[in-house]
């Protein structure tokens, strides 16, 4: 920050110290840390771009922000839901309560699942405001009707989307550190096939299977060749799209 001539503000800097439950035993946690002459504390959680980062890299905050926001809107809506038809509702729950839910939702892979559970009672909660229906009623054939992937499916979408971006070209250049793509030592059967990635080994459940390297190579792979063999992203998308939505219903 000095290098480019910029000041620090100490009302928006927020130090975070990344530990799991047990660690954080074995030591005595500072109260703050000196950036230049800047006092800083420690939090147990922060906001960067809208997400929510936990000290334990836990997703249970973040989630419960996004449920409020995306109730908040839901409430909104409904306030006014008599004066609108069921298209300009829809257009409504798209814009301000779905937008929330597929916002930073590849960071939500391995996570579990009743945190997708929650995100998924808030798109329920979404179909039947716009149908006008009661809660009790069975919700997948309104989600069904919408065309609507369910959570856990946009969150492989999203996760696809990424690794196709990212084989034709066109990701962020540091994505080459979180994904590689698959070189056999010798010629193989699959050896056509250049578009399969390397799933990472990784040691632990609760972080390594949760990292963006791991979960996105497994359901990358987990696509049929032909999805995958797609060059066109408006093309990928639509396959990609009923892919998954046969998959789920």
């Amino acid at each position: 920050m000095a290098c480019n001539k910029l000041k620090l503000n100490d009302d928006k800097t927020e130090a975070l110290l990344f530990h799991t439950q047990r660690s954080i035993q074995s030591f005595d946690m500072p109260d703050y840390i000196y950036v230049g002459t800047s006092q800083v504390k420690f939090s147990s959680s922060a906001r960067n771009l809208g997400y929510t980062i936990s000290n334990t890299m836990s997703l249970e905050l973040h989630v419960t922000n996004v449920c409020r926001s995306a109730y908040l809107a839901l409430r909104q809506i409904s306030s006014i839901r008599q004066f609108l038809s069921e298209d300009a509702t829809k257009k409504l729950v798209c814009s301000f309560v779905l937008s929330r839910l597929d916002y930073c939702n590849s960071m939500l892979s391995g996570c579990p699942k009743y945190l997708v559970d929650r995100l998924q009672k808030v798109q329920n909660s979404a179909a039947r405001l716009v149908f006008k229906t009661k809660k009790r009623q069975h919700v997948t054939p309104l989600l069904k009707t919408l065309h609507w992937l369910p959570i856990q499916a946009r969150i492989d979408y999203k996760l696809s989307v990424l690794c196709h971006n990212y084989i034709s070209g066109s990701a962020p250049e540091y994505f080459g550190q979180l994904l590689t793509i698959y070189t056999p030592s010798r010629q193989l059967r699959s050896s056509a096939d250049d578009s399969i990635l390397v799933i990472p080994k990784v040691r632990t459940k609760t972080f390594g299977e949760r990292s963006f390297s791991f979960c996105a190579s497994r359901q990358w792979n987990s696509l049929p060749v032909n999805i995958r063999s797609i060059q066109s992203i408006t093309s990928f998308k639509a396959a990609l799209k009923t892919y998954l939505f046969n998959n789920y219903y």
